[in-house]
């Protein structure tokens, strides 16, 4: 079992940074696989970045070369850090976890979820 807190979230101006923070309990944090979704109103939620054992990360298109995924397994910690915000970023982001191993991009592959943390970036 395995259970996520995000937080790092806010208001910020677009063109901005905010770095989001998950802290995982449990001892096999570093056994898991991590991912990043976010949904905005009326949206679906949908991937952001994941990353794996070894630390080998993918990310969605729409924020390639702006967000980065990192992870801490002695703090049990996994980590988004955001340049160059947009609206269009604005959201709820949550951290997920994957018990197997691999990337996953779809939410359903992922078996513990944080409870969120709001991400506003105005224009």
């Amino acid at each position: 079992q395995v259970q996520l807190v995000e937080s790092g979230g806010g208001l910020v101006q677009a063109g901005g940074s905010l770095r989001l923070s998950c802290a995982a309990s449990g001892r096999t944090f570093s056994s898991y696989s991590m991912g990043w979704f976010r949904q905005a109103p009326g949206k679906e939620r949908e991937f952001v970045a994941a990353i794996r054992l070894s630390a080998y990360t993918y990310y969605a298109d729409s924020v390639k070369g702006r967000f980065t995924v990192s992870r801490d397994n002695a703090k049990n910690t996994v980590y988004l850090q955001m340049n160059s915000l947009k609206p269009e970023d604005t959201a709820v982001y949550y951290c997920a976890a994957r018990s197997l191993a691999g990337l996953n991009t779809r939410s359903s592959g992922y078996d513990y979820w944080g409870q969120g943390t709001q991400v506003t970036v105005s224009s």
